[in-house]
């Protein structure tokens, strides 16, 4: 099986992506360790913990977007965005009010537990 040659703008551009990728990978490897190594070697209270994990999640977020999707505010990628941004509003919508539906029900069905 043979394998054809690159020329050299293509070996650039696979560098490039490679790279890319590589990066990806060293920004999501740290802020996934960050939150571990603080819950596991640091006493820190809870609130504080949550809140460098809730941080730390939406730049990961972020960065899988940016170096993993390559998804940008660029004019070329802006639909996609959109798309991803409206699947993200309908999944918040089914995921709040199954739990108002919940919450709803439970509050009906056992009103002396109610806090």
């Amino acid at each position: 099986m043979s394998h054809r040659q690159l020329s050299d703008e293509e070996a650039r551009e696979k560098a490039q992506e490679l790279k890319t990728y590589l990066w990806g990978f060293g920004l999501a490897a740290v802020l996934t360790l960050i939150p571990f190594g603080l819950a596991v070697f640091t006493p820190i209270a809870t609130a504080t913990l949550y809140w460098v994990i809730g941080v730390c999640a939406l730049i990961q977020i972020v960065v899988h977007f940016r170096f993993f999707l390559h998804i940008t505010l660029s004019r070329n990628t802006r639909e996609d965005l959109q798309l991803i941004l409206f699947t993200v509003l309908i999944l918040a919508i089914m995921v709040g009010g199954t739990i108002w539906i919940l919450f709803n029900l439970y509050y009906r069905m056992m009103p002396s537990m109610v806090p």
